[in-house]
């Protein structure tokens, strides 16, 4: 068994994890990114070819940190010499009294570009696709697409640039807490000052050796690519966009898409929940009730795809109860940084994320203001895991 210290140790080399690592390496610390499969891998929440990048959200907060993360997507590309982003603009559609008219205020109120579609004018812009009865619709044109696995490739590749270390295939089984933390491997101990914890799926089940369990849950994504039915119609290279369905006669939850790109006439549409999962058991979770949802809503509102999957991967959420992240200290032991329960939405952030949880594990002050995501929002949820 090997036995090495550091200054600080990363658990989960994901997204998250990774721009943690990347950025406590940039300050100089001799960093330890642990991840408990052999790289890469398809077993969490970071995989898959690509995401959505935007600024249309419902809280201001998120827009203003997507306003520096874009900044830090394109140093990073400068950085390594490689396309992250691409731009693609972001559909936005849903009933003209409900959540699209927060994205709207948000977005006009922070001053990002967009294009408001008048339902006479919708087919001339956004072709093969209907908008629903009642739907209103708006771009914005800042929005596109991040190569998920190119990024982390890259990120990881940059940390080790730095003199980052990085050993997959090393599953922890235990953490010590204390003013040195202990971290037990299946096959070496590892010591630092400081410990992020950014381990998806598997946050709580590290959590409980340091006696914190958070109300997290985590849900399974049915990642369904549909067929167009003539080539071409929704590909990127016709410029068509991302899209987010806010709410539809099929669905309370967010239906979203990216145009036909990575697999060649087939584009990615997905519903934002899914079933309760065990992130080790995964795919024993065998439910298609979104696959169902999807179906009616694409033969009502894309009359150009077969209404019928034609591949479908797997892909796991981690969520809390409102949706938003955790990035906050450990409440008894302040050497212990958690980011968790990223809910879906948090690949874009992962330049910012990483920023803050480096900022949060040195003592510093946070470049944002964390409030929203701090662990004691659920103090009737988390419990004590002693």
């Amino acid at each position: 068994m090997s036995s090495q210290d550091y200054d600080c140790i990363v658990i989960g080399a994901g997204v998250q994890g990774s721009f943690t690592a990347y950025n406590l390496a940039k300050n100089n610390k001799k960093t330890l990114l642990l991840e408990q499969f052999v790289l890469p891998h398809s077993r969490g929440s970071s995989h898959g070819q690509t995401r959505i990048i935007r600024k249309a959200y419902d809280e201001d907060y998120y827009t203003h940190m997507m306003e520096e993360c874009y900044q830090l997507w394109s140093q990073l590309e400068k950085e390594a010499n490689v396309k992250l982003y691409r731009r693609t603009g972001l559909l936005v559609m849903g009933p003209e009294q409900g959540d699209y008219q927060v994205f709207k205020s948000t977005l006009e109120r922070n001053k990002v570009p967009i294009v408001i579609l008048p339902r006479e004018e919708f087919s001339q812009h956004i072709p093969h696709v209907n908008l629903s009865q009642g739907n209103a619709a708006l771009v914005d044109t800042t929005a596109g697409m991040l190569c998920a696995d190119r990024t982390l490739k890259t990120v990881q590749g940059q940390f080790q640039k730095l003199g980052g270390v990085i050993k997959d295939g090393q599953k922890v089984i235990d953490i010590t807490p204390g003013s040195v933390v202990t971290v037990t491997t299946v096959s070496g101990v590892y010591r630092a000052k400081r410990l992020v914890i950014t381990a998806g799926p598997w946050a709580n089940i590290l959590l409980s050796h340091t006696g914190l369990q958070l109300p997290l849950q985590v849900i399974k994504i049915n990642v369904c690519y549909w067929s167009e039915k003539i080539p071409g119609s929704y590909n990127v290279q016709h410029r068509f966009p991302c899209f987010i369905q806010l709410e539809s006669e099929e669905a309370k939850h967010h239906i979203y898409g990216l145009p036909s790109n990575e697999y060649p006439g087939l584009m990615k549409i997905c519903y934002h929940t899914g079933p309760e999962t065990d992130p080790d058991e995964r795919d024993r979770q065998t439910d298609r009730g979104d696959i169902d949802i999807l179906q009616r809503y694409i033969t009502r509102c894309f009359p150009g795809l077969v209404p019928i999957p034609a591949v479908v991967e797997s892909c796991m959420y981690t969520v809390t109860p409102d949706n938003h992240f955790v990035l906050d200290h450990h409440p008894t032991h302040s050497n212990i940084v958690i980011g968790a329960g990223f809910s879906g939405h948090g690949f874009k952030f992962g330049p910012i994320v990483g920023k803050l949880l480096c900022e949060l594990s040195q003592g510093e002050v946070p470049s944002y203001d964390l409030s929203p995501f701090r662990i004691r929002r659920f103090q009737a949820h988390s419990k004590s895991a002693l």
